[in-house]
């Protein structure tokens, strides 16, 4: 807002150096004209010293020429006397021109007050209609930051910002929810845990029982020291199963694959990622096919099936050599299939049927960053949207097709 009010000042400023000038301008013109009706009576008063006589008819300011007599001075008229060969003359003239040049002065000035008015009227409005409220907004990341997501977003009339206010406060809720899950994961977890730990203390006992017994001596008939052993054995089989069952929860899906199934264009689909990825990919130099289509209904979830093309193009990006990238498409069983193909791949074949498993990387994402669970959450959204992904390597190239259920 500093920055806005330093420029709102120098505009005033301007305007008052424009309004300024132009007074001087018009003012110095009027004065160095000298009062046109002046010029014409000095060349009248020219033209009766050499001739004895001058024509007015030519003239538009001088309306009558007297000589000194009785009539002299009777005249209603502004007049202005010379003496000519030493004899006096009045000329009597019209002022039109002066009121011209005051009405010039006047116009040029309205017409600067309206300009004024309209360019402080403009700047108030973007000050105080877009720039205050959008100002209010610039404190949202940085609390968003520190993690304070209860206070919501407040909306405001302004249409300017009422998708964005919406989308910010959507975003807020979003990580609310998010860290409410993390949170309830996290306690789950730790609670099973903490049962599981306990569980294991019992066989556990028992087995350190045992161990001492045999190690003294106490069982001494071979019957006796087998049945001990099974003992052992079972309870060990029960901690195995417990170690399992915390492997078991490790491993369980942590991220959100909430879809909203619904109906959606692939014309809508495509537009979305190639106005994205155009401008991308033009800017480090990779070429950008989107091959034709038949445009159709889509079933399943929009937003969901945009993170699933962005997240194939993105791995299309930092795994490809970077020359080109493509969208092909094609239609089979009521399906349409969407493969981002991209050249220069550098997967190995051994690790093609790897690549939808979660915090899996391959040897050629060594030295770039990444999670591996871009292709995972890929599959996951698909298949709950009753689609599916696949991915094969065609003659040196990357090929990874999205099937989606057409309507």
């Amino acid at each position: 807002m500093k920055a806005f009010n330093k420029i709102f000042s120098a505009v005033i400023l301007l305007l008052a150096i424009l309004f300024a000038a132009a007074n001087i301008i018009l003012s110095a013109d009027s004065s160095d004209s000298g009062r046109p009706y002046r010029v014409e009576i000095n060349r009248l008063a020219r033209r009766i010293e050499t001739d004895g006589h001058a024509d007015i008819s030519d003239c538009e300011y001088v309306t009558n020429i007297e000589r000194y007599g009785e009539n002299f001075y009777n005249t209603n008229s502004d007049y202005a006397v010379r003496e000519i060969n030493s004899e006096l003359y009045r000329f009597d003239y019209k002022t039109d021109g002066d009121i011209d040049k005051t009405r010039l002065i006047v116009t040029v000035n309205v017409i600067l007050g309206v300009m004024a008015v309209l360019i402080i009227s403009v700047m108030l409005y973007v000050k105080f209609r877009i720039l205050a409220p959008f100002e209010k907004l610039t404190d949202i990341p940085y609390e968003l930051s520190k993690g304070n997501l209860t206070a919501p977003v407040k909306e405001t009339k302004n249409r300017f910002f009422g998708k964005f206010i919406w989308g910010v406060d959507m975003l807020r809720e979003n990580i609310e929810q998010q860290k409410k899950r993390e949170l309830d994961l996290q306690r789950d977890k730790k609670m099973l845990l903490l049962s599981l730990s306990h569980d294991i203390k019992t066989p556990l006992s028992a087995i350190k029982l045992y161990s001492k017994a045999l190690s003294k001596g106490l069982y001494e008939s071979r019957e006796k020291q087998l049945e001990i052993a099974e003992s052992i054995n079972a309870k060990a089989d029960e901690i195995e199963s417990y170690v399992s069952q915390i492997v078991t929860a490790s491993r369980e899906d942590f991220l959100s694959f909430d879809v909203t199934i619904g109906e959606f264009y692939l014309s809508e689909l495509v537009t979305k990622v190639k106005v994205y990825y155009t401008e991308k990919l033009s800017l480090i130099g990779t070429d950008f096919s989107v091959y034709d289509y038949s445009d159709c209904l889509l079933n399943g979830d929009f937003d969901r099936s945009v993170e699933v093309l962005q997240n194939v193009m993105e791995n299309a990006v930092k795994y490809g050599d970077g020359k080109s990238i493509a969208l092909h498409f094609s239609e089979e069983d009521g399906c349409i299939l969407i493969t981002v193909r991209n050249s220069g791949c550098t997967l190995a074949d051994t690790d093609l049927p790897h690549v939808f498993e979660s915090f899996w990387r391959g040897a050629n994402a060594e030295s770039i960053a990444g999670s591996g669970l871009g292709l995972y959450i890929s599959r996951k959204l698909m298949r709950k949207m009753n689609g599916e992904i696949f991915a094969e390597i065609k003659d040196g190239v990357m090929c990874v097709t999205a099937v989606f259920a057409k309507i």
